[in-house]
């Protein structure tokens, strides 16, 4: 091992030694470089390796003009969903739907206010008599997101949000056997009323259940179609 190899191996170690007993700030941001390089007794050249190492591994990250935080970078940017679409697929978005939506149908059950289930109650109705395909979804993705705007939890707004965004960036390359409009018989509209039902009645189980047996029933056609 060369002299050079020892240093940096040495640097890496005392910052990952301070990162684990480090007392960040909620942001996690760790001191300025000058102040950071300092305390570990390293050059500034030494450190920037050692950060570089570890923003590969994505133990921290960067922000220019900001300075160098702990954790994994945030997704709030165009080109983060961007990269995202294009590394997933329908089934995978579906599937993250099953994991996330269901809990969103709970914590609505608990929340919603009166107001809220009218607007569920609208966006429903509207998704049943939309006289195409187009209207139907964009009711269908407003009906979603109104549930979410139900719970009052910003966060958890936030985080569909961000799925749709990605949603939205994926091609689905479905095909209609109707091209008009859904069906009287579609699968969606009975499963919209369980899940509007059971928010307004308060019942946390049987919301997050129907939630979760509307997004299977879309797997499944999704899966033949």
């Amino acid at each position: 091992m060369t002299l050079e190899t020892t240093l940096e191996a040495d640097a890496l170690g005392r910052l990952r030694e301070f990162l684990a007993g480090a007392v960040l700030g909620d942001d996690g941001r760790l001191p300025p470089e000058r102040e950071l390089a300092d305390r570990l007794g390293l050059t500034r050249a030494s450190l920037r390796r050692a950060l570089t190492t570890l923003q590969s591994e994505g133990v921290v990250w960067r922000h220019v003009g900001k300075g160098t935080f702990a954790g994994n970078r945030p997704i709030d940017t165009a080109s983060d969903v961007a990269s995202m679409a294009r590394r997933t697929n329908p089934i995978e978005i579906v599937n993250a739907r099953i994991s996330i939506e269901p809990e969103i149908a709970r914590v609505a059950a608990l929340n919603a206010t009166p107001t809220a289930i009218a607007e569920l109650r609208h966006c429903m109705t509207r998704a049943v008599h939309a006289p195409d395909w187009r209207q139907y979804e964009n009711w269908d993705n407003r009906l979603h997101r109104a549930i979410a705007e139900a719970t009052q939890n910003s966060l958890l707004l936030g985080l569909l949000d961000t799925l749709n965004a990605v949603r939205r960036e994926v091609n689905w390359g479905r095909l209609r056997a109707d091209p008009r409009r859904p069906p009287a018989d579609h699968h969606s509209f009975g499963e919209h009323e369980q899940i509007v039902a059971a928010i307004a009645n308060r019942d946390t189980a049987g919301a997050a259940a129907a939630m979760r047996a509307h997004l299977q029933s879309v797997e499944r056609h999704l899966r033949n179609s």
